[in-house]
Order: C-alpha cells, then sequence, then structure tokens
C-alpha cells in the first residue's frame, strides 16, 4: 500500500529541509543534531493526538450519566464536525491544494472506519462506567498489538519473534490488571475487561481502514487527504448516529443540546485529536502510531489522579508497566 508521503508534502518539506542538520550547541563539547523529516512529523502528531484524547474521553465520561452511552458518544462528532471543517479549511489554504474528490477505493475504507469508531466509542464509555479511567485506558492501550495483528491479516505485515515477545509481554500485562485476588465477582471483573479489550479491537480495524481512505486520496499533500478523510468521517458518523437518537431517544438529542457547552469542548478535543491521529496516520503504519499511543496511560493517570480522584492499586500499576514495555517493545523491534 503505497505511502501518503510520496504525494506533494508541500510547505512541510520545505520547513523539514530548513531544520535539517541544524545543530543545538550545549555547554562543553556536546553538540546535537536536529535531523527534522517530514516523515518523521508522526511522532509529535502522535502525541499530541493522544493527549487530545484523553481530555476528550474524560469529558466524554462524565456526559455518559446525562446523556447515555450513545448520546456522549454523538457529541464527539456531532460538535466535532464543524471544527473538522475548519481544519480542512485551513489545510487547503496552507497547502495551496484543490478540492480533492478520491477514488471509489476510498468509500469503503471510509466506511469501514467510520463504523468501527462508533462501535468502538460505545464500548469504550461502557467499560468506563465499570472500572477506573486508568484501567479502562490500559486495556484500550492493547489496540496498538491488535492493530499489529490486523495489520498482518489484512496487510500483510510481518510479526517478527521480537514482535510476539512483544505482544505476549503486552498481555500478560493487561491479564494482571484485569484479573482481581478472590475472583468472588468475577462476571463483574470480566464484564469492563471483555468490553475494555472489544473496543480496542474495532477501534484497531478502524484505525487500519483510516489509514487506507487517506492514502487513497490522490494528487494532494498528506495534511489535505488526512484533513479530507476526517471531516468525511465526521459527517458520516454524525448523520448515522443523529437519526438513531431521533428515532430510538429523540430526547437524548435535546438534552445534547442543552449541554452545548461541555459537548462543544468535547466536540473540540474529539476533532483536535483525530486530525492529529489522521496526520499520523498519513506518514506512517497504523500500528506505529497506536502503539506510540500508549503515552496517553500516562496522560490518563493525570487525569485520573488530579480529575477523577481515582486511585488504582500496586498490581494494577504492575500490569500498566507491562503494558507500557510490551508496546515499547514492539516500536523497537
Amino acid at each position: 500500500m503505497p505511502s501518503q508521503a510520496s504525494h506533494a508534502l508541500t510547505w512541510f518539506d520545505r520547513v523539514g529541509n530548513k531544520l535539517h542538520g541544524a545543530a543545538i550547541l550545549l555547554p562543553g563539547t556536546l553538540s546535537l543534531s536536529l535531523m527534522f523529516s517530514t516523515a518523521s512529523l508522526w511522532i509529535p502528531f502522535t502525541i499530541a493526538a493522544a493527549f487530545g484524547q484523553v481530555a476528550r474521553n474524560a469529558m466524554q465520561r462524565h456526559l455518559t450519566g446525562p446523556l447515555g452511552t450513545w448520546g456522549a458518544t454523538n457529541i464527539r462528532f456531532l460538535f466535532g464536525l464543524p471544527f473538522s471543517v475548519v481544519f480542512f479549511a485551513l489545510a487547503l489554504i496552507a497547502t495551496g491544494d484543490r478540492l480533492p474528490w478520491p477514488s471509489s477505493v476510498f468509500w469503503p475504507w471510509l466506511l469501514t472506519g467510520a463504523l468501527t469508531q462508533i462501535a468502538g466509542t460505545g464500548l469504550m464509555l461502557l467499560a468506563m462506567n465499570d472500572r477506573s479511567f486508568v484501567v479502562t485506558t490500559a486495556y484500550m492501550k492493547t489496540e496498538a498489538i491488535q492493530t499489529a495483528i490486523f495489520g498482518f491479516i489484512f496487510l500483510g505485515d510481518h510479526l517478527t519473534a521480537a514482535k510476539v515477545a512483544a505482544i505476549v509481554i503486552a498481555t500478560v500485562g493487561v491479564v494482571i490488571t484485569a484479573l482481581r485476588p478472590g475472583g468472588r465477582k468475577s462476571y463483574a471483573d470480566l464484564r469492563p475487561t471483555v468490553l475494555g479489550l472489544g473496543a480496542a479491537a474495532v477501534f484497531a480495524i478502524s484505525a487500519v481502514s483510516f489509514r487506507g481512505a487517506i492514502i487513497a486520496v490522490p494528487g494532494v499533500s498528506f495534511v489535505t487527504a488526512a484533513s479530507y478523510t476526517l471531516v468525511w468521517s465526521l459527517l458520516v458518523q454524525t448523520l448515522i448516529l443523529s437519526v438513531y437518537l431521533l428515532v430510538r431517544a429523540p430526547d437524548v438529542l435535546r438534552k445534547i443540546l442543552g449541554l452545548w457547552r461541555p459537548s462543544m469542548f468535547a466536540g473540540f478535543m474529539g476533532a483536535f485529536s483525530s486530525q492529529f491521529w489522521f496526520l499520523a496516520f498519513a506518514l506512517t503504519a497504523a500500528a506505529n502510531v497506536r502503539t506510540l499511543a500508549l503515552i496517553e496511560v500516562l496522560f490518563a493517570q493525570g487525569v485520573a489522579y488530579f480529575s477523577l480522584k481515582q486511585p488504582f492499586s500496586l498490581r494494577e500499576l504492575v500490569g500498566i508497566v507491562l503494558i507500557v514495555i510490551g508496546v515499547a517493545l514492539l516500536i523497537a523491534a
């Protein structure tokens, strides 16, 4: 599958060329060379996306009570759509690209990504209602492992022995985090685990699908391709969920409009994080992006401790550390 970075990369390339080889001289004899390139931009893009996603998830979690699972899910799309249109307009202005119209290959990828993201968001919010914010985020980070697996199945990505070892280590971390000593409420403990892992699976499929859609947009920069895909994705998702709520729960739509202030913030953070996810997907494999996104666990710990007041046990911490190690090995492999 061709890389979107092979298309016209516009002003990002020129900036990268100017920065390439620039040196920072530190006291003494130490000199660090800054080697910036367009291809490496997926790293800061992913970090920015992970930060925004934690903020969005925390806000959606607070809105699940008054709006229900699907109402809280819809605010991400409904209130994120206008911001995505602004991002796309800015991309066209900055790059000078023309309005793209992708081939028929684009639409199956887009619809698969949009639908699985809806399902994943709903499962994620259900899981967050049952377990702590940090532990649910740890479950979600198995998405990186599952993305690598789906990449192997659907795209033929090779899994080396080192990657298999990384998957095993991270999976052990998930098991340690999920299991409770004593096991008296096994079903209550199993349900959020299944929900979290299920959400990670469909999010993994969504990530692979969105990358497939982005690189199917020909003749434009990766910035325009990513922004264009995001607009269509949020439009499809908004239509699907809004029609569903209009038919099944019209009172929820009224509540969403009544809570427009916090919903607007959640929508902005959703569009912000998605914009950077899509930019990263345009430049590298989805598995690389979702693996680096493990940094979200650290952000989530800060949110849980300072905002949600949710402590976590030593056993859960050990499990999270193993997940971090596993995903870090996956990157290094």
